[in-house]
């Protein structure tokens, strides 16, 4: 039998893929800590634990029993399949077998990981003496898909309730009433994958926290906070930040590990004067195909559900897509899926009939998967922590394991190649949460209102009583809130949890109805509600389960997309326009070449077209126009702007291309005459004119006609042999290919991608916009970076504290880049044919770090000619 070791022996000596491993990492083996049992263990949780073969518990289980019978709370940060789960059974499930009253909540960040908690819960329960079983499981999950039937008798009964908080937040917090006898028995809180509650969710997460801990206090309970991780920066800081009190830390993994190896891999270069390397997709189902050949299971990480969607549709094309077992052997996983479809692959892993699966980061948490043998990370998943996270879902116990990373051209990811020691000798990240972020804080100050009275003088987690009672006094001019006697009172109509998301999606879906030949309706899954015009706008290739279905019709009203299963040749991909708009400058300073800003904004983004793009090869085959609403986003951001004296540094240099084309005088009169020449049809498609006229196009773009002090480009570039009569989806195209992208914009591909590592924080946090008459700096030219979260989380604030280091990252990630003029791992891809403007960017970053602007290079000058 063929394992791990073998076929990376075989890789290494392989050109193929062995050339292409910029890094190997290996670990060896470490053997378990182990301490016998505690002498306070109830004699039946002793024999349920040898019936399981487990006759030790490992240092840290130890560690953790000891703080939490000695009363306090306690963070468990230890790596994957460390036993974290027995770190909070054993003490709860022995505080129950010594008081048949006393009560535990556990929290998950999903509903699949309560659903594994409870299997293994019931293991253990299970192995038991029968008389202490004949009570019956103590244990029951109480979530969004909890029968309404049985929801009266687990709030009676189980002394052991797994849940998440969204639901202790909606469907558990504003009836507390009918917990009563719950709360004031509640001894312990179990809050699992504390690295998740970070940002936004995190900051919400501990507001519902603190409002549980008002409602224990009015019940007459203190209960104890259980808090497991993985490896992060941070975690007693923020354990006790997202619990607001004092928590123990226990860190020191006493599990035992097999061989592990953690590889690099990047993609081959198909071009090396453009920096364009082949697919990281393909690259990782060459890889996985690879493993799954010698009968390996193997977990593929996406970044998003489309990558998920478009590798397990070429995963099983390369395995024989046709025959049954192997569609049963290969399988994604991600969100949207049914629950009954995620219960039904998380099976298969665990009793080996799939042998590869590809997921989003739902399958990075501590669900029981089985014994995977090898993980692949399609791209840096944009944290340290999320990347070793995932990396070690694979190696459960003593077997070798291995971790690939195959980059993308994402320049985060590239930088990471070129600087393997970043990843590997740097901590992993701080989780950051802001719960006093006015927004959020007032959204549950509201639903704490509505639960109890507040009282004059009442503290609210890290809240003095002065900050709170100006909080509530906002509430009472807001007309929700009225005040008698010191209390703070309810007074609106309105049930305010229902109205507050905890995640930054929405808290309405949309359903997925897939229509049949007969009519007929089916449900194969949601999406959220404010991602349905990005994913299932009319129009687009949806992929489940890697059937493609196209989309007929999205009523968002009623929340529901009507889809019919279609085979296409393409998948599509949504486009849309962003404009800001400031609100309030907060922060302002002169800086090298131009001013950093600081401030509140509004990013109103709409969706107006989506692209169709051929599998595989990713040709644009067209364009479609969408008319959906806009969404608006209220946040903070940071900008840079350049100077006039850079601008003109620069234009003097024949270094900036961010002037507005001018077309000349005779423009209208030209564009008529091509079109007249061209019988008013589209000379790629044949298409004629209809309601709208045909667009005239430059072969040659207008702007690479400039030349520093020459004529205007107009009067080269305007002859008709150059001029060319297309439709709107072919002129898009056109316009594609001969994209001339300016150094503005390749600043801001630079910054976007390189301000996450001086962060710490997810690329998806963070959003990127350039614009060279920016109304944020007076017109000047800008590159702004602004927070995904609503009101902000901090992270812009940041990036204008460490301004200086953030540009000279940039300058780093550019001049050490190998393409010659711009590529998807620094300054963004020019087109086909088209200018990439690496060296503009560079000329900018220089001025900006103190560095003199380089005049342009032979090659490119005569690029430029």
């Amino acid at each position: 039998m063929v394992n791990v070791s073998q076929v990376l022996t075989r890789w290494r000596a392989d050109a193929q893929v062995g050339d292409q491993i910029t890094t190997w990492r290996s670990t060896p083996a470490r053997p378990a800590s182990l301490v016998d049992f505690p002498a306070d263990l109830h004699p039946a949780l002793h024999d349920a634990l040898k019936a399981a073969n487990i006759h030790a518990l490992y240092s840290h289980q130890f560690q953790a029993w000891a703080q939490i019978r000695a009363g306090n709370s306690v963070v468990i940060v230890t790596g994957t399949a460390s036993g974290k789960s027995l770190c909070y059974q054993l003490p709860v499930l022995n505080e129950l077998l010594r008081d048949e009253n006393s009560r535990a909540l556990f929290l998950f960040p999903t509903k699949a990981l309560a659903q594994d908690q409870l299997e293994s819960l019931h293991k253990l329960w299970s192995r038991l003496p029968l008389d202490v079983q004949a009570g019956g499981f103590p244990a029951a999950v109480y979530d969004g898909d909890t029968p309404a039937s049985q929801r009266s008798s687990i709030r009676k009964t189980s002394h052991i309730v797994l849940s998440n908080p969204d639901m202790l937040h909606t469907g558990i917090l504003p009836h507390h009433a009918l917990w009563a006898e719950f709360f004031q028995n509640l001894r312990y809180i179990v809050l699992d994958e504390l690295h998740i509650y970070r940002g936004i969710f995190g900051s919400h997460v501990a507001n519902v926290l603190r409002r549980l801990k008002r409602i224990t206090r009015f019940y007459g309970s203190s209960p104890q906070f259980i808090l497991t991780s993985a490896t992060i920066a941070n975690p007693q800081a923020h354990a006790e930040r997202i619990t607001a009190q004092r928590v123990r830390l226990i860190d020191q993994d006493g599990s035992g590990k097999g061989p592990r190896h953690f590889l690099f891999y990047n993609p081959p270069l198909v071009d090396e004067s453009l920096g364009l390397r082949r697919s990281a997709l393909l690259e990782s189902v060459r890889l996985a195909d690879d493993l799954l050949a010698y009968d390996i299971q193997t977990v593929l990480f996406g970044r998003t559900r489309r990558t998920v969607e478009l590798v397990l549709t070429y995963l099983r094309q390369q395995s024989g897509a046709s025959d049954n077992s192997v569609r049963d052997k290969v399988r994604g996983y991600r969100g949207g899926y049914l629950p009954n479809l995620r219960r039904e692959i998380e099976a298969g892993l665990r009793s080996g009939q799939v042998r590869a699966v590809v997921a989003t980061n739902a399958l990075e948490l501590g669900m029981d998967i089985g014994g995977m043998e090898a993980s692949i990370l399609i791209g840096y998943p944009g944290s340290i922590a999320a990347a070793w996270q995932q990396a070690g879902r694979a190696g459960r116990g003593q077997e070798v394991s291995a971790a690939i990373l195959v980059a993308t051209a994402d320049p985060l990811d590239q930088y990471l190649c070129r600087h393997p020691d970043y990843f590997f000798d740097r901590s992993p990240e701080q989780a950051l949460i802001n719960p006093e972020n006015p927004l959020i804080l007032l959204d549950h100050l509201r639903c704490a209102a509505f639960e109890l009275p507040f009282i004059q003088g009442e503290n609210y987690g890290d809240l003095s009583a002065d900050q709170l009672g100006e909080y509530l006094e906002f509430l009472i001019n807001e007309g929700v809130l009225h005040t008698s006697n010191g209390r703070y009172f309810w007074m609106a109509d309105s049930y305010p949890a229902q109205k507050v998301s905890l995640r930054s999606a929405s808290p309405e879906t949309v359903v997925l109805q897939v229509v049949d030949e007969s009519g007929k309706l089916s449900v194969i899954g949601e999406v959220e509600a404010n991602r349905a015009a990005w994913l299932v706008h009319s129009g687009a290739v949806y992929l489940h389960e890697a059937q493609s279905y196209s989309v007929r019709n999205l009523d968002l009203e009623n929340g529901t997309a009507r889809l019919i299963a279609e085979q296409n040749d393409y998948y599509t991909e949504p486009r849309g326009n962003v404009t800001v708009s400031l609100v309030e400058l907060t922060a302002s300073h002169p800086v090298v070449g131009g001013c950093k800003h600081q401030g509140e904004i509004l990013v109103t983004h709409q969706i107006i077209g989506f692209r169709k793009l051929r599998w595989y090869t990713h040709e644009m085959l067209g364009f479609e126009n969408l008319d959906l609403p806009p969404s608006e986003l209220l946040t903070t951001g940071y900008w840079v702007s350049l100077s006039e004296q850079t601008v003109n540094d620069l234009r003097l240099a024949g270094l900036w291309r961010n002037e507005p084309n001018n077309y000349g005088p005779d423009w209208p009169r030209l564009t008529e005459l091509v079109r007249s020449r061209d019988g008013y049809r589209c000379q790629v498609c044949g298409k004629p004119e209809s309601q709208r006229a045909h667009d005239v196009h430059h072969k040659i773009p207008l702007r690479a006609f400039a030349q520093v002090g020459g004529p205007p480009p107009y009067l080269m570039a305007n002859r008709l042999e150059n001029l060319v009569t297309l439709c709107s989806d072919c002129h898009h195209r056109a316009e594609t290919a001969v994209r001339v992208r300016s150094g503005l914009a390749g600043l801001g591909y630079a910054l976007g991608h390189i301000a996450p590592l001086f962060l710490m924080c997810d690329p998806g946090d963070l959003s990127v916009h350039s614009d060279p008459q920016s109304p944020l700096a007076e017109g000047q030219p800008s590159v702004l970076i602004y927070d995904q979260i609503p009101a902000g989380i901090g992270f812009s604030q940041r990036l204008y504290e460490i301004h200086s280091d953030l540009l000279k990252g940039a300058l780093d990630l550019v001049a050490s880049c190998s393409c010659s003029d711009g590529c998807p791992s620094c300054v963004g891809p020019g087109g086909e044919n088209g200018l990439g403007g690496r060296q503009e960017t560079l000329a900018i970053l220089r001025c900006l770090t103190a560095q003199p602007a380089q005049a342009p290079s032979a090659d490119a000058a005569a690029t430029n000619q």
